[in-house]
């Protein structure tokens, strides 16, 4: 009899451990390559995935280091979902040394969510390194427009389909669900930004195109001298002449541009109020409410001085 019972529960135990092993391998392992996939791609999955970034929101993505546990991620990882237009092309190294044939260029693990993004800045001449971090291909930091959300999302539900055809109903209500957000939070931002349509602001790096473009401002120059080239002393002196004569209230900064260089320009044009403020100020002052949804993390707060009485941002 105590035989047959512990025959019972050896039983009620290995069933046990075989459907909570279901719910883990039912799962979706993604790995995106910058923050801003990462939480889109949260929101389209939902529970049904688990998803990795292979860097963070204060790292240059242009110039991520190639590390052993980017390799470690991408082994055991589904589903690769990349940027494209060259942002993030170092993922092909990564990719190499992880071994994992499902996420190679071409397979079905893939992803470049890049597909039907109408991309700006696009060259209409030859493109070489004198020029300094020129995309040939197009601007890649679209994921800062907030309007392309229904694209983007898209193409990442296409691709959680590809691997787990399955719950094709659940991501796509996940994905309208985020969607439908995004359109409610796109409203408060339009009415928050729209005193600020026409206004002229400096980006430190030609990263808020997609931004500036969508919220109706406009950009007149850059803090680098030319696409990740840092600037030399004669152009911050030409940049803050241009920015006093056009009254620039704003220079555009990401976390891992240079702080030093904009506050150089912002500390020698004082006469106009200048101010130094991230995506995430200028729409709300609030980190969790970044321009946005995807970049909430990465943009957390204005980085002001003494000069910013001036700025609509907030602390």
């Amino acid at each position: 009899m105590a035989r047959s019972i512990t025959t019972l529960v050896l039983a009620a135990l290995s069933v046990g451990l075989t459907f909570g092993g279901a719910d883990a391998a039912d799962k979706v392992r993604v790995v995106t390559t910058i923050p801003d996939l990462k939480s889109l791609t949260e929101a389209v999955g939902g529970d049904l995935a688990d998803v990795e970034s292979l860097t963070r929101g204060t790292q240059n993505f242009h110039e991520a280091e190639v590390r052993p546990s980017m390799m470690l991620k991408l082994r055991k990882a589904d589903l690769l979902i990349e940027n494209g237009v060259e942002l993030d092309s170092w993922v092909d190294v990564a990719v190499n040394g992880a071994n994992n044939p499902n996420i190679v260029r071409g397979a079905r693990g893939r992803i470049e969510i890049s597909r039907g993004i109408p991309l700006l800045e696009v060259p209409s001449t030859r493109v070489d390194r004198s020029m300094g971090d020129v995309h040939p291909l197009g601007n890649p930091h679209f994921s800062l427009d907030p309007g392309l959300a229904p694209i983007i999302t898209q193409n990442i539900l296409d691709g959680l389909v590809r691997i787990a055809p399955q719950h094709r109903a659940a991501f796509e209500k996940n994905r309208a669900a985020f969607l439908a957000k995004v359109d409610e939070q796109m409203a408060r931002w339009t009415k928050a930004m729209e005193p600020m349509r026409g206004a002229k602001v400096v980006a430190y790096h030609p990263s808020f195109i997609y931004f500036v473009t969508r919220f109706g401002l406009t950009q007149v120059g850059t803090v680098e001298d030319r696409p990740g080239i840092p600037p030399s002393p004669q152009h911050l002196v030409n940049l803050i002449h241009q920015m006093r004569e056009d009254r620039v209230k704003a220079i555009l900064v990401e976390p891992s541009n240079r702080p030093r260089d904009s506050r150089i320009v912002i500390r020698s044009a004082r006469t106009w109020q200048g101010c130094e403020a991230s995506l995430s100020a200028l729409m709300t002052g609030r980190s969790e409410a970044a321009a946005s949804p995807s970049r909430k993390k990465a943009n957390t707060a204005a980085k002001r001085d003494g000069s910013c009485a001036g700025c609509r941002s907030q602390p």
